[in-house]
């Protein structure tokens, strides 16, 4: 709440506050799935090249600036179309009033122009086909929720995420070090696409009532709440096979594996039927998943040199 003194909110917490929304509308509990592609493509080039530390750290910032971008429009689009109306989870800036759709919009604009910069500069060193996979990724984030016909109200968001968050962020990250495609970076974008994917399986999950009454024909809403259930649980089976699929090259890499460990209270959850708000906490547990698992991989891939 904001604080007051003699009947005016406070300068100091006022700009706190401003600054707390925008974070909430960012989506915190989302990001390892923009941080674990670039740790894990990173750490496949670490054994085939020395590593250029500031292109990691652009490639971070590019997928970063993306995913926030990406929230942003869903939130800007949603609240536009009043599907965020009577949302349960995580807080919608234009559909609680928080912000106007105008301020989230050009938030979402100002976060894909972080993303152009660094990936300009990416591009510039090592050639100009990153620009064309920059241009894709950035339209893909906007078509995602934005414009006349999005993919995520047609049960497609699944697969953007997979290709974006996945094959795309994984394998470009070890390019943009190598300056090659390699067939374990591809191989290594599996476990991370999937474990992304797992993150917007429950975020559906939890939204199917909302998302039937309003329209939105996401995946969840197509096939099912028992059907979105096993898919959940199934995401992390072979999450699970494919990291012992690149140990194979890497044995170290099957650390990775401890960190699935940290699925089974979700997954619990999951097949114990909790709906609306106790599902809520469940995305926090995968994105938790995501983050040690994805970081406990990389860190395998990194040692087995």
């Amino acid at each position: 709440m904001l604080t007051t003194v003699a009947g005016h909110v406070d300068g100091a917490t006022l700009a706190a506050t401003d600054v707390k929304r925008w974070i909430l509308g960012a989506r915190p509990k989302t990001l390892p799935a923009a941080i674990v592609p670039v740790a894990v493509g990173t750490a496949v080039a670490a054994g085939s090249t020395d590593v250029i530390w500031w292109r990691a750290v652009a490639a971070l910032l590019v997928s970063l600036a993306l995913q926030v971008a990406t929230n942003f429009v869903n939130d800007y689009a949603d609240g536009q179309r009043g599907t965020d109306d009577d949302r349960v989870g995580p807080v919608r800036l234009v559909g609680t009033g928080l912000a106007s759709a105008k301020e989230v919009k050009i938030a979402s604009a100002l976060a894909f122009a972080v993303a152009g910069v660094a990936g300009g500069a990416l591009a510039v060193a090592v050639g100009p086909e990153l620009f064309v996979v920059g241009i894709a990724s950035m339209v893909a984030g906007w078509a995602y929720t934005g414009g006349p016909k999005p993919y995520g109200y047609l049960g497609l968001g699944e697969l953007f995420v997979f290709v974006f968050f996945g094959l795309v962020a994984t394998t470009g990250s070890a390019y943009v070090q190598s300056e090659s495609i390699e067939g374990l970076a591809v191989l290594a974008s599996i476990p991370v696409g999937l474990l992304s994917v797992a993150l917007l399986v429950i975020n559906n999950l939890r939204d199917i009532p909302g998302d039937t009454e309003s329209g939105k024909q996401t995946l969840a809403v197509r096939i099912g709440d028992g059907a979105t259930r096993r898919l959940y649980v199934g995401l992390f089976v072979i999450t699970g096979i494919t990291i012992a699929g690149v140990a194979i090259a890497r044995p170290f890499a099957a650390i990775g594996l401890i960190g699935l460990t940290l699925a089974a209270s979700p997954i619990k959850k999951v097949l114990g039927g909790s709906l609306g708000r106790d599902l809520i906490p469940v995305l926090g547990e995968t994105g938790r998943t995501q983050m040690v698992t994805g970081l406990l991989f990389a860190l395998g891939l990194a040692l087995a040199l």
